[in-house]
């Protein structure tokens, strides 16, 4: 009640809330019945009460009512009102001839200014003074047995009963049982238990006691007593909630064991609802709609058997599943109050207004037989509105308040769930404004028999945009009007429909704005059509059953016939069938023959005149009689429970041959050739118990059913044997004694002896079979059975049979057997040849087709028969991958949905009927790589110990990597919404797995992301991983105590103090002026220091090119290259070699050495690739990552090696035509190689003494693990800086016999297996002289190792070799290519290196090594220059 009143204050707080003119709409009056009568029993002379209690604001008014009359409370003396509204009965008056107390009672309660609402219907009964119909019986039992003790009074009086053993109390529980009737049972009856009974009703004010009667205890003799019924189960009805008992009692010896059944399960004692109490009653409590049912109780005791049942039907009261609800409406509209209730029997339903019955008619209509709409309101339709439902065991009320407000008040918009569609509009809240003036030029477009559609023009004055027409319309006289609401705004036409023909009605107008309904319009009336051509429904439609096969219809003629009748059309269905047949009829009754029997049909009837057919009739529906069933009981069979009875089961007749309902079943069962015996059962069983039979005597039984008009026919005989003995059932049967199996080509032959122990029921025998397992199939025999055929096997096949006794309990121990069937006499034909020339041809990264050929088919290849093909499929990576397997009938099959990336086997035979070929040979094929479909993995930032501005990058590979990794993309950017071209991208050569970048911005976040690419191409970026880099050691304490923090991409962090700069690092503490004229002042000093070295290193290098280049024309005038024809080689040019240093990926001196250190940030002039001009645009944005300008580069050797700005080479990168040529170089016994400048001042020299390798290098590289080792940036340890050596006596010797070589081979050579780092080389061969590295001459001397310098793998032995040089190119970002291929070449042995490092000492000087860096120096401004042109 609390809730409901909660309910009602919310919704006026919503209707205040939604309507800002609470003075003007009346709201809703919290009023309902918080108490309301309940049925009562109640006793003669006695007082009762009826509660009734009323929750109203103001007060409300009470009444009582009985049997729908007010009673007059003031000048009665025995009933009086209570304070609270409950009605006061004493001194109830009952008698045979004279009950005014008993009736039905109601409370009304009425609000003047609201309505009034009238509570459930409450029963009152009033039980009389005790008496007795019967009294009680002496009677005797034997000990251990069970009787009853009979005590007849009123149902009513039952619960009064009670029962005395020796004039003392009998306490009901154990042994002792009242049952529904009042009667008292005793089971297991013992000495204590015999005395004088009597039995007692007590009820308020007066009592009455049964004759006493005596109970006498016999002895048990042991002798057999026949069962017999002392109370059986009867049909009974209880309500929901309520506790049953059915009564089964049962005497006999030796004492019988009580089971019940429900539809034919038993029925355990599974829930503390369902018990058994007595010696064998069934108690349920708190009974619920799925308990109804037939119950039947069955008691045994070995010799025989009773059965009994009952039907338990279960009532439910009424319950609301949906309950009216309060309506706000205006006059002349439409409402529906909503109603569903439930409930068993279906409840019905009635409407009351303020108290009365709502009476059906043309404007109140009761809609899906639950709802009431109300058409055309008034203001006098204003109330108070009660759903009533009710059913046989009770009644219940649901009420509702409509109020009807003024037009100009606007209708609350909380939901209008029972307003109809025709006024929804009426929804919109006005606003204070101009009001639309009144439609104009009103009239009806057509005009019908049943409907008139209506037209007009727009107000002159609409104010606003029209929303919306609302047309009143009545029937003239009536003052009761409906509306019909346009559609759609701007709509200026509307069809009314549902009229009656030939009346008139008066018709107007509204428009309506957003503040509102304007103006009505002038009323105007029409009248609809007669109807004048066609004749009306015929009269009084009757359809009445004649017999089982007839039904005669009849009707009067109609009362607008508009002409003579010619004849009429009988339309009739049989319901359910779903097609229509009709007949002619000339006059107003015909008779249907040859129908159904006991079937429903359906009936109308159309009247013709000579304008054809008129309006049809309602449908009338009537159902034949029934008659005897056509069809005999299904599926009869028979079930011997012991050696004296049998039970019969069956099936009801077929659907449609009941013809009537089924009363019951005859059973006739007959011994030998005799005429055999008759027994009945109810309609709604489908089993009986046969008792009394002899022993080991076949007994034949036919069923037919029965209905009120007779026995349909009976069903085939079947036969059933009764037990020799009384066997044992609570067990299951041992194993058979023995098994036996004869094997035949197709089948085997079973037999077999019954189990050695034959005091066990054996009631079949199941025989499993299978190949090798008994549990393939399974089949059941007779218990008589001993042996068995089972057919349709396999020739020349290994079955195991199996056979297990069972009976009701279930299946004994098994004998097991195996056989062999035997082959077929005509051998198998040779098995088929397997196929040949299989191929397997990859077509995609995971489409393969596979063909072969058929040696068994002629030349053309040509499958002429119904030969098949399996080919089956798998790869060796995982180890357990199980072969998959597909069929075809061509000599071709492509497999799909294969992995990228994979190689599979394959292999092909051939089936035809029952031959089939070995497996064909394998065929290999490796599925073309796609690009990676998943981003890599585990991705991780963590801060390098001891450099702050240097962080590690981890992951893992992508799951999905479908190819070889050949390198990862990482993207890293302090601002996490910028696009992802503009992050800062560190390119990752190779399958490594971290990477490093420094010199980061010191407390500043990055965010970070990566992405995998193989041959095919990118994969997609993994999720963001933010990473916060240390405080620098001078705002808050040392690095190490403040450890950077990695954080996840929903935890973004943001930097605390200071303005970021562009690579998000934080500016200092200083003042930003003073810092300002800081960084003003050193750039400057800056400047103005390059400019000046830059000039004079100019200079210097000027000079000393213009030396060179005429020394080295003259020598190198008259020589040609071996093996070229052509003096003019294409210029060689090494595009930022000064940029480029490849680096061994086996072993490194830094701590980390599969990391690369990368400075960071950079801007986005770091690079420039070469590119076309297709793809300009694109490239430029993509490499705006790449690093520092050209012109940053260091001024000096020593600069450069310090911090040696990085080139980045994305192997992705393909130009369209080559930027870098190298070109053979040939053999050094070649004479015309000596023109080579090798002079101390050569800079090749002191370029290769920080290039020098101690470790051999291996013996081959591959293409694949090039790119993988070589890394996109790093930086170089410094070295000494030691002079060249330089020999001036082998001349021959000191040309490019050692010299690195760059080779960058075709991607579709094969990988070699051994991994190295390649250095490069470029033959000078243009006058711009490219940084070539002279070789050092094979001398026994030896280097002195350089400290910290960066290895260089270098191949064994010191025999030098002949090198190539192939076209390779750098290519621009975004261009597909293949891997960079680089052979390297041999270095010199540690002795030799080590003498060629003390000769370099030795030769050198401070003013050459100066001249020297000079000359490098303009190299690379040359060099420069052009790349930049």
């Amino acid at each position: 009640m609390a809730e409901r009143r909660l309910g009602l204050m919310l919704a006026l707080v919503a209707l205040s809330a939604a309507t800002g003119t609470e003075s003007v709409i009346r709201t809703f009056t919290p009023f309902y019945f918080t108490v309301e009568p309940a049925d009562t029993l109640a006793i003669r002379g006695s007082s009762v009460i009826l509660n009734c209690s009323v929750f109203a604001e103001p007060g409300a008014k009470i009444e009582w009512r009985k049997d729908g009359t007010f009673l007059n409370l003031v000048s009665d003396e025995r009933r009086q009102m209570l304070p609270e509204g409950s009605l006061l009965i004493q001194s109830v008056v009952h008698s045979k001839h004279h009950k005014p107390d008993e009736g039905f009672y109601q409370c009304v309660a009425t609000i003047d200014s609201l309505g009034t609402i009238v509570s459930r219907t409450a029963k009152m009964t009033v039980a009389g003074l005790p008496r007795f119909n019967g009294q009680p019986v002496a009677t005797s039992v034997h000990q251990g047995d069970t009787t009853l003790l009979g005590c007849e009074v009123n149902a009513d009086l039952v619960p009064f009963v009670r029962w005395e053993h020796n004039r003392q109390l009998v306490a009901l529980e154990g042994r002792f049982l009242k049952l529904p009737s009042g009667a008292l049972e005793i089971s297991n009856a013992s000495d204590s238990d015999a005395g004088p009974y009597r039995c007692s009703v007590e009820t308020a004010g007066s009592s009455k006691t049964s004759d006493e009667v005596e109970l006498t205890v016999l002895p048990e003799m042991g002798a057999e007593r026949k069962l017999k019924f002392l109370q059986q189960p009867v049909p009974i009805s209880k309500v929901s909630g309520q506790t049953v008992i059915l009564p089964c009692v049962v005497s006999g010896h030796p004492t019988p064991t009580i089971h019940w059944t429900r539809s034919e399960e038993t029925i355990s004692e599974r829930s503390q609802r369902i018990t058994l109490v007595g010696d064998g009653s069934l108690q349920i409590t708190d009974v619920t709609e799925e308990d109804a049912g037939i119950y039947e109780c069955l008691a045994e005791n070995g010799n025989e058997t009773l059965q009994a049942q009952a039907e338990l039907n279960v009532q439910v009261p009424p319950r609301f599943l949906k309950r009216p609800v309060n309506i706000y409406a205006h006059e002349s509209m439409d409402i529906v109050f909503e109603c569903e209730v439930t409930g068993a029997p279906m409840p019905t339903v009635k409407w009351i207004k303020n108290g009365d019955m709502v009476i059906p008619s043309d404007y109140f209509k009761i809609v899906n037989e639950q709802n009431l709409q109300v058409l055309g309101l008034v203001k006098s339709d204003e109330g108070l509105y009660q759903c009533v439902a009710e059913n046989d065991v009770g009644n219940e009320r649901a009420s509702a308040q409509l109020i009807i407000l003024e037009h100009d008040v606007p209708i609350p918009t909380f939901p209008p769930t029972s307003l109809t569609s025709a006024t929804a509009d009426h929804l919109a809240a006005a606003t204070a404004g101009l009001l639309p003036s009144a439609p104009r030029d009103a009239v009806a477009l057509l005009v019908s028999t049943r409907f008139i559609k209506l037209t007009w023009r727009p107000p002159a004055e609409p104010n606003g945009e029209i929303l919306a027409y609302s047309v009143y319309y009545a029937k003239d006289g009536a003052n009761r009007e409906r509306v019909e609401n346009t559609s759609r705004p701007g709509d200026l036409e509307v069809t009314i429909g549902e009229l009656m023909p030939d009346v008139k009605y008066v018709f107007r107008v509204v428009a309506h704005n957003k503040h509102g309904a304007g103006e009505s319009s002038a009323p105007f009336k029409v009248a609809t059509q007669p109807e004048v051509q066609v004749p009306g429904p015929a009269q009084n439609l009757v359809a009445q059953a004649n017999s089982p096969t007839s039904i005669t219809v009849t009707w009067q003629e109609p009362h607008s016939d508009n002409g003579p009748i010619a004849n009429y059309k009988l339309y009739y269905m049989e319901n359910g069938a779903g097609s229509e047949q009709d007949v002619d009829v000339g006059s107003l009754s015909y008779t249907m023959n040859g129908l159904k029997k006991f079937t429903e049909y359906s009936f109308r009837v159309v009247a013709y005149n000579k304008h054809g057919p008129g309006v049809s009739t309602e449908e009338v529906v009537a159902t034949t009689y029934s008659g005897v069933p056509s069809a005999s009981p299904q599926n009869v069979t028979l079930e011997v429970r012991n050696s004296k009875s049998i039970v019969v089961h069956w099936q009801p007749p077929p659907p449609g041959t009941h013809n009537g309902v089924i009363t019951g079943y005859n059973i006739r069962y007959k011994k030998g050739g005799r005429r055999g015996e008759t027994d009945t059962t109810g309609g709604n069983q489908l089993s009986q118990i046969i008792d009394g039979l002899e022993r080991n005597t076949e007994y034949s039984f036919r069923v037919s059913a029965i209905t009120v008009n007779g026995t349909g026919p009976s069903s085939d005989w079947v036969s059933a044997e009764t037990f020799e003995s009384d066997l044992d059932e609570s067990r299951v049967p041992d194993k058979p004694s023995s098994l036996h199996v004869r094997p035949l080509i197709n089948g085997i032959v079973v037999s077999w002896t019954p189990p050695e122990n034959q005091n066990i029921v054996v009631r079949g025998y199941a025989i499993g079979y299978g190949i090798g397992s008994p549990h393939a199939e399974t089949t059941r025999v007779d218990y008589k059975q001993r042996y068995y055929t089972i057919e349709n096997l396999e020739p020349n096949s290994h079955y195991v049979i199996t056979l297990k006794a069972y009976n009701k309990i279930g299946e004994g121990i098994p004998l097991y057997e195996s056989t062999a069937t035997r082959p077929l006499t005509v051998p198998d034909p040779s098995p088929m040849l397997p196929p040949v020339g299989v191929q397997a041809t990859v077509l995609t990264h995971d489409t393969i087709r596979v063909t072969w050929a058929d040696s068994s088919l002629p030349k053309n290849q040509k499958i002429t028969d119904a030969r098949f093909y399996t080919i089956h499929w798998k790869t060796n990576y995982p180890a357990n991958t199980k072969y998959k397997t597909a069929d075809t009938t061509t000599l071709s099959y492509i497999v799909s949905g294969l992995k990228p990336n994979t190689l599979y086997e394959f292999s092909v035979r051939v089936t035809k009927g029952r031959r089939l070929s070995t497996w064909s040979m394998t065929a290999h094929g490796t599925t073309f790589e796609t690009v990676p479909t998943s981003p890599p993995k585990d991705l991780t930032v963590v801060s390098k110990e001891g450099k702050p501005r240097t962080i590690i990058v981890n992951w893992q590979p992508p799951s999905e990597a479908n190819g070889k990794i050949t390198g990862y993309i990482i993207y890293y950017s302090t601002d996490i919404n910028a696009e992802t071209h503009d992050w800062v991208v560190e390119p990752v050569v190779g399958d490594r797995l971290t990477h490093q970048i420094q010199d980061l911005t010191l407390d500043t976040a990055y965010y970070f992301k990566i992405q995998a690419r193989n041959s095919k191409g990118m994969g997609p970026l993994s999720e963001f991983v933010q990473f916060r880099t240390p405080k620098a050691p001078g705002s808050s304490g040392k690095i190490g105590k403040n450890p950077p923090v990695m954080d996840s991409p929903s935890g973004t962090r943001h930097s605390i103090s200071g303005h970021n700069s562009p690579h998000g690092s934080p500016t200092s503490g200083l003042d930003s002026s003073t810092m300002l004229i800081i960084i003003i002042s050193v750039g400057v000093f800056t400047i103005i220091m390059v400019v000046i070295i830059a000039l004079i290193c100019t200079r210097r290098t000027n000079y000393q090119q213009k030396k060179k280049r005429a020394a080295c024309k003259s020598a190198n005038g008259s020589h040609k290259y071996k093996g070229n024809s052509k003096d003019v080689k294409p210029p060689d040019l090494w595009i930022h070699h000064e940029r480029l240093e490849l680096k061994p990926i086996d072993k490194s001196p830094d701590p980390n050495p599969v990391m690369t250190d990368t400075p960071i940030p950079r801007n986005s002039q770091d690079i420039t690739p070469v590119e076309n001009s297709m793809d300009k645009d694109h490239h430029q944005r993509r490499n705006s990552y790449l690093g520092r300008e050209l012109e940053d580069g260091m001024s000096t050797l020593s600069g450069r090696r310090g911090l040696r700005p990085k080139m980045m080479m994305p192997f992705d990168a393909q130009p369209p035509q080559p930027v870098i040529s190298a070109h053979p170089i040939h053999s050094l016994d070649n004479p015309h190689h000596h023109h080579l400048c090798d002079g101390p001042s050569s800079p090749t020299r002191s370029y290769l003494h920080h290039q020098i390798n101690s470790r051999p290098l291996g013996p081959s590289v591959s293409p694949v693990d090039r790119a993988n080792s070589t890394e996109s940036v790093r930086n170089t340890p410094n070295s000494d800086m030691s002079p060249a050596p330089s020999s001036q006596t082998h001349p021959s010797e000191n040309v490019e016999t050692d010299v690195p070589v760059v080779s960058y081979l075709p991607g579709s050579q094969e990988e070699e297996s051994n991994r190295s780092v390649p250095t490069a080389h470029v033959r000078p061969s243009h006058p711009l002289k490219s940084f070539a590295v002279i070789a050092i001459p094979p001398a026994s001397s030896s280097y002195e190792a350089a400290s910290s310098a960066t290895p260089l793998l270098s191949q064994p032995g010191t025999n030098p070799q002949v090198h190539s040089v192939k076209t390779a190119s750098i290519g621009t970002l975004g261009r597909s290519r293949s891997p960079v291929a680089v052979t390297v070449p041999s270095a010199p042995d540690v002795a030799e290196s080590t003498k060629m490092l003390e000769d370099s000492d030795s030769n050198y000087g401070p003013d050459e090594l100066t001249e020297e860096m000079a000359h490098l120096k303009g190299l690379m401004k040359d060099l420069n220059v052009i790349t930049t042109a």
